[in-house]
């Protein structure tokens, strides 16, 4: 399955990975592609929501891996967050034990598109993107995510809406 969403605010962005962290089981692989400062790491901290993990979720560049323990209360599901970025190719990327943590744990990829994928049989790929900023009604915020993988991965777009309160005007 493919969708397409429009996320106009970083809030939009997180409320989608909490959306998807809410579907994640142990063994499923998110990878999340998108140029630097595309929110990627405020997806992945969405993510970490919906699963009920310790934070903070913070980007992993420096340390390249970063295990976030399921919370009492939570769902159960720790998190691993890798960063791809610095990783050399499939050797390192063996290096880090993956496949060990996907018995227990859920594991998101910051750029990891073309990398991460050989994880697993299935996994999300999310793919964030800014518009162009020159583009009618396009703000420094706004985002487009693509997501493709299997359907109980990928949430109902209606579950991302935001009930907004009218604004209430003083005379």
């Amino acid at each position: 399955m493919n969708l397409v969403l429009e996320l106009a605010t970083p809030a939009d962005t997180e409320r989608l990975g909490r959306a998807v962290g809410a579907r994640l089981r142990a063994g499923d692989v998110v990878v999340l592609s998108g140029p630097l400062g595309a929110g990627k790491t405020v997806l992945a901290r969405g993510i970490g929501a919906g699963l009920g993990v310790r934070g903070p979720i913070t980007s992993p560049t420096f340390v390249i891996a970063r295990e976030h323990p399921a919370l009492p209360g939570g769902r159960g599901v720790p998190l691993v967050h890798v960063d791809a970025y610095r990783l050399g190719g499939n050797a390192e990327l063996d290096d880090l034990d993956l496949d060990t943590d996907l018995l227990t744990a859920a594991v998101v990829v910051e750029w990891g598109e073309g990398l991460a994928e050989r994880l697993v049989d299935e996994h999300l790929l999310i793919r964030l993107q800014r518009p162009d900023a020159d583009a009618e009604g396009s703000s420094d915020h706004s985002r487009v995510a693509q997501l493709c993988g299997p359907d109980r991965l990928i949430p109902e777009p209606a579950c991302l809406m935001v009930t907004r309160q009218p604004e209430i005007s003083h005379p």
